[in-house]
């Protein structure tokens, strides 16, 4: 019977070094959690043996218990790069239509190439869907989202009003010849205005300002000439003979004409297909002494934005911004916990899987009730301390060294019991 005494010691002693090998090997496994293993020792007891004349038969090894203790925080200053300070996991389903939730720590996520937010494996992080607050507005297992990127936001509009508000020289002479865009010397100013077609696209409306009539003492009042290009097309108001905005100023500077914004005639931006018109608005425009400027420059239109950056904040929302100043709630991380996380299924990948030992998950938010917080542009490395693993693999090798030694001793005493010569 010592034989399998010691054998079960033997046994155990490896079960404890193979654990202790698995920590060890993953001591830089991101979001990875260590394991112990607990024994218990074997007692064949009967009514009919005293207590105080029983013999332990070994021992067996009662479980290998998984540890959920914080792991070191690593900064990597990602967007998602997301970790847990506490307790709750996140949330992940593959990419296929399988209907399995896995669990994880590892909070190290990317965005694939059809813009969905991914850990390593694939698997898509769920989320809370949220309105343009960001307030929930689905919860429970079963109203949870793949958080996807948007590629735009928005819809976009032709610019249909543009107003220019200038300051013209008072000082400003006549120029020689007769106006030619391509010729700067056949004008006195010239500024660029970005305006949109009907797809969103940016185009450049440029003006050009012609001095045609300087001050006299006889007659004191002046006039402009503006010329309006949208690519190589002139803008008009018969479109068929396009002409100049005639500005009009008296002796102080004050514009008298135009009294009201110069509606153009319909024209196709360069690789737009849709014909847009336009009205130009001079309404703030006045001469002075001072040298040319805009003092100010709008337009109505507006482009479809491309998303530039993704942040997340403490509570796990997370918003996008885009390139025409949109910013919008695309969901707020789900996390889960567990009654017994001990008894959950590793998976691998630093993934888990619910069982009936671990009990259903309990569905929450960052930060509330039995829920860590959450921080972003960092990661939850290993919590595998190694000098503990190290000084537990010391004590498992001397005790497969002592059972071994059992073993060795009983083989021992067997030898001499049958070399017994009767």
């Amino acid at each position: 019977m010592s034989f399998y005494t010691s054998l079960s010691g033997l046994q155990a002693s490896q079960k404890e070094m193979s654990t202790i090998s698995h920590n060890l090997a993953n001591v830089a496994t991101d979001g990875f959690k260590k394991s112990r293993v607990e024994f218990a020792d074997v007692i064949a007891s009967s009514v009919t043996v005293s207590p105080n004349a029983q013999v332990g038969s070994g021992v067996v090894t009662k479980a290998i218990r998984q540890q959920f203790g914080q792991g070191n925080l690593i900064q990597t200053g990602g967007a998602f790069d997301l970790v847990v300070s506490g307790d709750g996991f996140f949330m992940t389903k593959p990419a296929s239509e399988g209907s399995q939730t896995t669990y994880t720590r590892n909070g190290g996520f990317n965005v694939d190439n059809e813009r969905y937010v991914v850990d390593g494996n694939g698997s898509r992080l769920q989320v809370y869907p949220v309105d343009g607050s960001g307030a929930v507005i689905a919860s429970g297992i079963d109203g949870l989202v793949n958080l996807r990127l948007p590629e735009s936001s928005g819809t976009p509009k032709a610019t249909g009003n543009v107003g220019l508000d200038l300051n013209l020289n008072a000082g400003a002479s006549l120029p020689a010849k007769a106006f030619d865009r391509l010729d700067a010397s056949t004008y006195n100013q010239s500024t660029q205005t970005t305006i949109y077609d009907g797809n969103g696209n940016p185009v450049t409306m440029t003006n050009y300002m012609v001095r045609t009539k300087a001050p006299t003492v006889a007659d004191p009042t002046s006039e402009w000439k503006v010329y309006s290009f949208v690519g190589d097309t002139q803008l008009g108001t018969d479109p068929a003979n396009p002409q100049p905005v005639t500005l009009s100023f008296d002796s102080t500077g004050v514009m008298t004409a135009p009294t009201a914004a110069t509606q153009f005639g319909a024209f196709t931006p360069a690789g737009s297909s849709a014909e847009q018109t336009l009205s130009l608005n001079f309404a703030g425009t006045a001469q002075s002494a001072s040298p040319f400027s805009v003092v100010n420059r709008s337009q109505d239109g507006s482009a479809v934005g491309k998303i530039q950056s993704v942040a997340v904040d403490e509570a796990g929302t997370v918003r996008a911004t885009f390139s025409n100043g949109d910013t919008k709630a695309l969901g707020k991380v789900a996390l889960a916990n567990f009654s017994n996380p001990t008894g959950l299924r590793q998976m691998g990948n630093s993934n888990w899987a619910a069982t009936g030992v671990s009990g259903q998950p309990t569905l929450g938010e960052a930060g509330s009730s039995g829920f860590g917080g959450l921080m972003s542009g960092i990661v939850e490395g290993s919590n595998v301390d190694i000098t503990e693993e190290l000084v537990a693999l010391i004590a498992a090798q001397r005790n497969f060294q002592a059972n071994a030694k059992a073993l060795d001793t009983s083989s021992q005493i067997s030898q001499t019991i049958f070399n017994i010569r009767s």
